[in-house]
């Protein structure tokens, strides 16, 4: 029993990437602007966060391959392959560096509701030099574990303050369960399934070294990410507190005026705790992204854990971060750049992670994804092809200021899309399970 709540801490990483400043201000907007009738996309999300990351993490277990080892021995080999591989550092990378300073000063805003006496430059230093010397000191697997706890204090603020509510819990059933989408929610919704499957977090889990077997693993996982996204849903819940525009102010002072003080207390601990895991999870999967893609044997040593290029890709990150939250701006040009190199780089990685499920170089046939999985599969890897396309033009747009389509247009381009990638894809993995069946 001890060590499989050691193996869900450990695997809380995921849960600590995913929920940052970003994912409570999204949740809570969504509880604020329309109640419990956005909890289904959150539900939905939590699963295709499994499904991905059940996948990356079993092509690890299985075959000692992480997912950046596994991209490059099958498909490194030509120009094409190359340029994606080339294009996915670019953007998880400056993805990770843009929404580290939201990271921290999502941490600052956290004690600032605690305690608005100390400067913001202050705050934002002593994050840093604690990310740092955390960073620096620990390895991979205690940075993982240490990261756990921090989800699990954040979870119990959370989840106190939602339950300090009152709710009615047949309209949480009722209005939550069944998957709608109310007029104006639309962005949101993709928001939400956004902020919780995202690149980075896909080479995250897959570079993780574990001693788990792959049974264990999906257990431990599973219940890691479940509850990720029950600390998700009662963030949406405590949003639901308040009506109109959501700050973390307003939220603050609505739940002082309602509950005390104290709910106020907890939910600075939560969304600092949030802003922290975040801060730490994006400088170390930058890391591991850039390990995964670049290291081989002749330069194996600089990539370990405490190598001089290891160390040197958080450190950037971190010190990005730092820099814009010390000037308490977020760096817009970066995080469009982020936004745009993400909205191609998701689906394609997504996509790339299907083909490695079914190909049975990489899995053996026993270990691939069944009908039912690869069709599962499928609806996450459409799903990420409408959030990133959604994502790559609302960027454009802020660069060209040219007017974004219809969401109900750019649904039906990511439907095309899907079916011409996806048809060639099942294609291959009938005829290889044709030939393994021979």
């Amino acid at each position: 029993m001890k060590q499989r709540l050691l193996n869900i801490l450990f695997w809380s990483v995921i849960s600590a990437a995913f929920i940052g400043p970003g994912t409570v201000a999204t949740a809570a907007s969504a509880g604020a602007g329309f109640g419990y009738t956005l909890i289904w996309a959150l539900i939905f999300s939590t699963a295709a966060c499994y499904i991905l990351q059940e996948a990356s993490a079993r092509i690890t277990a299985v075959s000692g391959m992480n997912l950046g080892v596994a991209m490059r021995k099958e498909y490194g080999s030509s120009l094409p392959s190359k340029w994606v591989i080339g294009l996915a550092l670019a953007a998880i990378l400056s993805g990770c560096a843009a929404f580290e300073a939201g990271n921290i000063l999502g941490a600052v805003a956290g004690l600032s509701l605690i305690s608005g006496g100390i400067p913001v430059p202050v705050i934002v230093l002593t994050i840093g030099v604690i990310a740092a010397l955390l960073l620096w000191k620990g390895t991979v697997q205690q940075i993982a574990k240490l990261l756990g706890g921090i989800v699990a204090l954040m979870g119990i603020c959370f989840l106190i303050t939602a339950l300090m509510i009152p709710h009615d819990l047949s309209a949480i059933f009722s209005d939550g369960m069944i998957p709608t989408i109310p007029t104006g929610s639309e962005i949101l919704v993709l928001g939400l399934i956004g902020t919780t499957v995202v690149p980075y977090n896909i080479f995250l889990g897959s570079g993780l070294k574990h001693a788990q077997s792959s049974s264990e693993m999906k257990l431990s996982l599973g219940i890691a990410i479940g509850l990720g996204g029950l600390i998700s849903i009662a963030i949406l819940l405590t949003g639901t507190a308040i009506t109109g525009d959501f700050t973390f102010e307003k939220l603050s002072s609505t739940l002082s005026n309602q509950l005390g003080g104290f709910s106020s207390f907890l939910l600075g601990i939560g969304l600092f705790g949030a802003g922290l895991s975040s801060t730490l999870t994006a400088a170390l999967a930058a890391s591991i992204t850039a390990k995964s893609l670049l290291s081989n044997k002749t330069n194996a040593q600089a990539w370990a854990d405490n190598g001089l290029r290891f160390r040197s890709v958080w450190i950037s990150v971190l010190g990005i971060g730092l820099l814009f939250g010390m000037m308490e701006l977020q760096p817009v040009p970066v995080i469009i750049l982020a936004q745009a190199l993400n909205g191609i780089i998701l689906p394609v990685i997504a996509v790339i992670l299907f083909l490695l499920m079914n190909n049975n170089r990489v899995l053996p046939g026993q270990h691939q994804n069944g009908t039912v999985l690869n069709l599962l599969t499928g609806i996450v890897v459409w799903l990420t092809i409408l959030i990133g396309l959604t994502n790559l033009l609302r960027a454009l747009s802020r660069i060209t200021e040219f007017d974004i389509p219809d969401q109900t247009v750019i649904t039906v381009i990511s439907v095309i899309i899907f079916l011409i990638v996806i048809v060639p894809v099942l294609k291959k993995s009938v005829g290889v399970r044709s030939e393994q069946n021979q």
